[in-house]
């Protein structure tokens, strides 16, 4: 009898290990219609898709937020930094898109691109 490995973050199936102060997040989908039940022409979920997006955080590089986290030190304020399987929200063009191994697309991006924390 196979046993199912429970994971209570996402694996990170992208097949790259972020360097420096890189990290790698996953992007939501665009919806293909909306909560009244239209469907939205390709030509407005590209638009929506390349606006601000929320996303996944899959991968952090082993430098990320290091001048982050020396100013809060420095400065005495309590931070939190982004980690694997935060939600967050990342800027419009920022980063560098990528097929991952897994066939999903994934965005490359400085840890500075990520902008905040989004609240459940």
């Amino acid at each position: 009898m196979a046993t199912q490995l429970k994971v209570d973050r996402p694996i990170n199936g992208s097949g790259l290990d972020p360097a420096d102060q890189r990290v790698v997040v996953l992007p939501d989908e665009t919806p293909e219609k909306t909560g009244g039940g239209l469907f939205l022409p390709d030509q407005v979920r590209d638009q929506k898709k390349f606006a601000m997006q929320t996303a996944t955080v899959v991968a952090v590089g082993p430098l990320a937020y290091a001048e982050g986290r020396y100013d809060a030190e420095r400065f005495g304020v309590a931070a939190r930094w982004p980690s694997v399987g935060d939600r967050v929200r990342i800027g419009k063009y920022a980063g560098d898109s990528f097929d991952g191994a897994d066939g999903r697309r994934y965005t490359l991006l400085n840890d500075e691109d990520i902008l905040g924390h989004l609240v459940d």
